[in-house]
């Protein structure tokens, strides 16, 4: 188990080349150094600073570090999916017992709730496609994979979006079985972000797949909402 993160501990990016790096250490080893007049310098700060550097300043040990850095992230946020789901269903236990269900509200909560979020859900699935396709020209271009970071930043702003709003009401009664299938859909993006950001640290193709793969659910679950509606 990793007990820290050397990029946090040197104030750099994963993505931080060797010579940044080497700069930051530099800085802060300057910064803490026990003859210099920060309050904060300490021998265990200055250990840590060299910990971190000896791993993160050598390419190899760093690609070692790397790979168990994101293969414990994966997991933490596997972990945090499987609270969350059953966070839901304990959630929705909840909400069934405590919501009463008239027409006024089912079509108050219709309009003020789920139509805004549905249209933020399609903002951020609608475009993957495209924005794959795009990055796909030169997955190491600078200028293309800024472009396809803006897009998932837009997708987690759309997303905080939807979630508040989600929140913003109790769900009718009569909106129980829609109001679930929203939700999880909301978790599905959230996931889908989630691995798609991963992509852009590593270019590690298994989080591209799995990323456009728990948006496929996504937009499953979409339509399923939709089918809830007419029916």
């Amino acid at each position: 188990m990793l007990n820290a993160n050397y990029y946090e501990t040197l104030e750099v990016s994963t993505r931080a080349t060797q010579a940044e790096i080497k700069k930051a250490y530099r800085r802060l080893a300057k910064l803490f150094h026990p003859d210099s007049q920060c309050e904060s310098a300490t021998h265990e700060k200055i250990v840590t600073l060299n910990q971190a550097y000896e791993v993160l300043g050598d390419p190899k040990r760093r690609r070692v570090y790397d790979q168990q850095l994101f293969s414990h992230s994966s997991y933490q946020a596997s972990t945090q999916r499987q609270q969350r789901n059953e966070a839901a269903q304990s959630y929705y236990r909840q909400q069934r017992q405590n919501t009463y269900d008239t027409d006024t509200q089912l079509e108050k909560w219709l309009k003020e709730v789920y139509a805004p979020v549905d249209r933020l859900v399609y903002r951020i699935l609608k475009p993957l496609d495209q924005e794959i396709e795009d990055l796909s020209g030169d997955p190491f271009d600078d200028q293309l994979m800024d472009n396809f970071q803006k897009y998932l930043e837009n997708c987690r702003d759309y997303l905080n979006q939807a979630q508040n709003k989600f929140k913003s009401q109790p769900n009718p009664a009569k909106a129980a079985a829609l109001a679930a299938c929203l939700y999880h859909c909301l978790n599905q993006v959230g996931d889908g972000i989630d691995e798609l950001e991963w992509f852009t640290l590593n270019y590690d193709d298994h989080y591209l797949h799995t990323g456009q793969e728990i948006f496929r659910i996504a937009a499953r679950l979409r339509s399923e909402a939709k089918t809830i509606i007419v029916n």
